[in-house]
C-alpha cells in the first residue's frame, strides 16, 4: 500500500474529494495553513493499493488547477512616517504538492 499525501487548494478539495470516492478511494480532509502566502489550504491523505496510484495522481492533476493570485509584498519601513504600499505582484499558486510514501502498515478500526 502507498500513502499518498496531497497539499491543495480549499477550494479544489470538495471537487478532488468527490472524484476519489467515485473511485472508490477513501480520503481525509485536514484543514491546513500555507507558508508563504499564510492562507488556508487543504491537505488530503488517502492510503491506496499500489495499483491505484496513479489513477490518484491523475484525479489530483485534473482536479487541482493553479491560478494566479496578486499579492501586496511585505516592504520594510525606513521611518516611522514613511509609508509605501507596492504594487500587487503576480504569483502562481495552486496545483497541488504531492508525496507518495510506502505505506508499512494500514488498520481501520
Amino acid at each position: 500500500m502507498e500513502l499518498i499525501i496531497a497539499i491543495i487548494q480549499s477550494e479544489d478539495a470538495r471537487q478532488l474529494l468527490e472524484a476519489l470516492v467515485r473511485e472508490g478511494c477513501e480520503a481525509t480532509r485536514i484543514s491546513t495553513m500555507g507558508g508563504f502566502l499564510r492562507r488556508g489550504n487543504v491537505t488530503i491523505l488517502t492510503a491506496v493499493d499500489a495499483s491505484k496510484v496513479e489513477t490518484v495522481l491523475r484525479l489530483i492533476k485534473e482536479n487541482c488547477h493553479r491560478r494566479i493570485k496578486h499579492v501586496h509584498p511585505l516592504v520594510p519601513m525606513m521611518e516611522s512616517t514613511e509609508a509605501h504600499i507596492a504594487n500587487a505582484v503576480p504569483i502562481e499558486i495552486g496545483g497541488a504538492t504531492i508525496f507518495v510514501l510506502d505505506l508499512e502498515r494500514f488498520e481501520k478500526f
